[in-house]
């Protein structure tokens, strides 16, 4: 059975950075895509990045490319997500989410099936 646990949230202050963690069990790592979510208060959960299973392709939402990356490490099961640069409207409950999909991957939360608890990141002074 496939668990995703995410950790690295916290409080930051804007222009500050942090880096998540999506650690995974129970799967084939490089037969799994991963993307990364945010929900913010009263709001749809929104698609920032994501990665293929063999970590060859990667894209990103406008708001956060340039900003963010996404990176996988296959042998210890994590992919990362690097945020740098983080604003007030980065606030939100980020989460991870994985399917099948080695060569590709896509950020329509519809999509992925198995999902992390999520992890609050705030960005605030």
């Amino acid at each position: 059975q496939l668990q995703l646990v995410e950790s690295g949230g916290g409080l930051v202050q804007p222009g500050g950075s942090l880096r998540l963690s999506c650690a995974a069990s129970g799967w084939i790592s490089n037969y799994y895509a991963i993307g990364w979510f945010r929900q913010a208060p009263g709001k749809e959960r929104e698609g920032l990045s994501c990665i293929s299973g063999s970590g060859g392709v990667t894209n990103y939402d406008d708001s956060v490319k340039g900003r963010f990356t996404i990176t996988r490490d296959n042998a210890k099961n994590t992919v990362y997500l690097q945020m740098n640069s983080l604003k007030p409207e980065d606030t939100g409950v980020y989460f991870c989410a994985a399917r099948v999909r080695r060569y590709y991957c896509s950020r329509t939360p519809a999509e992925f099936g198995s999902w992390g608890q999520g992890t609050q990141v705030t960005v605030s002074s």
